[in-house]
């Protein structure tokens, strides 16, 4: 299966860029979306499971951060993760695992679990993964699913807590979710991938409803990036730095954006990200160029200019400031230990 991140300006959430910074932010962060495990348990059952790089390496060999997910279709499942309340999750509801963390899945409390990476079944055709287990009573059906980003550190990802738990039945976007759902079900029901644009676009779709949904029931959120999103002036300057990393932003410009005056709004930002605007912005150009040097063959005059460095000489100084060393070992570096990796 092949899934590949789109710019997904037809999306209903994405029409209104007033409505929030959230859909422009993920443009910027190079995300790759997928299904890669059908999954059938009848109760009783019990399992663990962590989806990580690994999992999805057959998909996407370079992932820096990976959110697994759980998209429920039928039964219920309860969930035990770490410093969370045991949830139950039902039918039309979708968990969200953000940081990759082990969880346990079971259809009651106290059963002994099993690993689920030894109960997956490869298709001889190369369809998608299965797993069918359990003692014969009653079905709960699952998919899992990733979002992976290879863009290096990102402040939304850092900011998620361990576990988002939504209801697709109650999203902005309910219907066209439902209809993704029940389209690559009725897909991988009938042993046929689902086109990979839909996935890609419902697991960003998902993202975004759970972030969206989280930032509006914690009004407490005082600080960091997910306080400074939901905070209508600095959210609208996050969404610009993100959707215009290479452009020449100013102080004066992101002011202009928040519509607040200069002093008023680098001590506005300072107070959400901890960091002055230049510096954020700065940072996130350097994730960006460091992923695209591990990637690719590109010269690194044409990152740098790319990226809104006004010379090689300036990218390089403001490279080795944060890694250490210059920018042509360090994709020496990266490029050699992907080869050993893989």
């Amino acid at each position: 299966m092949t899934v590949a991140p789109e710019h997904l300006t037809d999306r209903p959430e994405m029409q209104n860029k007033d409505m929030d910074p959230i859909s422009d932010i993920l443009r910027g962060l190079r995300l790759t979306g997928g299904i890669f495990l059908d999954v059938r348990l009848t109760a009783p059952w019990a399992v663990t499971s962590r989806i990580s790089p690994v999992d999805i390496a057959e998909f996407m060999p370079r992932a820096d951060h990976v959110i697994g997910y759980h998209v429920v279709t039928a039964g219920t499942a309860r969930l035990d993760i770490a410093g969370v309340e045991p949830m139950v999750i039902s039918a039309g509801e979708v968990v969200l695992i953000p940081h990759g963390m082990a969880h346990g899945l079971s259809s009651a409390a106290g059963l002994e679990p099993v690993d689920a990476a030894s109960l997956i079944q490869r298709m001889p055709n190369g369809g998608l993964a299965r797993i069918d287990h359990g003692g014969g009573g009653a079905v709960t059906q699952l998919y899992c699913g990733f979002l992976g980003a290879d863009g290096g550190s990102n402040p939304l990802f850092d900011g998620l807590p361990r576990v988002l738990k939504i209801d697709a039945r109650t999203f902005s976007t309910q219907a066209w979710i439902e209809a993704s759902v029940r389209y690559a079900a009725a897909g991988l029901a009938e042993g046929r991938l689902p086109a990979s644009h839909i996935i890609s676009r419902l697991s960003e779709s998902l993202l975004i409803e759970a972030v969206r949904e989280y930032v509006a029931d914690h009004p407490q959120l005082a600080t960091g990036w997910l306080a400074g999103m939901r905070d209508a002036q600095i959210g609208r300057v996050l969404a610009l730095i993100h959707a215009n990393l290479a452009a020449p932003l100013t102080v004066e410009r992101l002011a202009a954006e928040a519509a607040l005056s200069r002093s008023a709004f680098v001590a506005r930002f300072q107070h959400y990200l901890g960091t002055p605007p230049m510096r954020y912005l700065a940072l996130r150009r350097l994730d960006a160029a460091r992923a695209r040097l591990a990637e690719t063959a590109d010269p690194i005059t044409a990152v740098a200019l790319d990226l809104g460095y006004g010379s090689e000489e300036a990218f390089s100084r403001a490279f080795r400031r944060a890694y250490g060393m210059p920018p042509g070992r360090w994709r020496e570096t990266a490029q050699a230990r992907s080869i050993v990796a893989g």
